[in-house]
């Protein structure tokens, strides 16, 4: 896998950079406009966790192949708090902050794969790939 971008997630206009960049590098793999917003949608949300919880982190964008299939890797990486109980933030609705709680779990059914690691005290990585169709 090769790193294609990386933004460090501090202020709100890295979510904007982040998602755009995630578009664009989308839109260069050839994803159609619905892949592309929907890549656009699980970064803008990932990022904004990194900004909302962790205060320090980023979002790695990678290419990816596996055969003859190609996607697109999207990595949020942070040293924030970590998240205690995975299973909970998981579950739809549920919100920490108030707000619609379609954060990680929209996440996960925006993309084809999904990952999510968590250390208290340590910080989260969430993997999230987009496989071309």
């Amino acid at each position: 896998m090769e790193v294609q971008s990386y933004v460090k997630i501090i202020t709100e206009w890295d979510i904007v950079a982040a998602r755009q960049m995630g578009r664009e590098i989308a839109k260069q793999l050839g994803f159609g406009n619905v892949d592309q917003a929907r890549i656009a949608t699980a970064i803008s949300e990932l990022a904004r966790n990194i900004y909302l919880y962790a205060v320090k982190g980023s979002i790695n964008l990678e290419i990816v192949k596996s055969g003859e299939m190609q996607g697109l890797v999207v990595k949020a990486v942070d040293e924030g708090p970590g998240i205690s109980d995975i299973r909970k933030v998981m579950e739809d609705g549920y919100s920490s902050s108030g707000g619609l709680g379609a954060g990680l779990p929209g996440v996960k059914r925006l993309m084809d794969d999904f990952s999510i690691e968590s250390e208290v005290g340590r910080g989260t990585e969430i993997i999230a790939v987009k496989w071309l169709r």
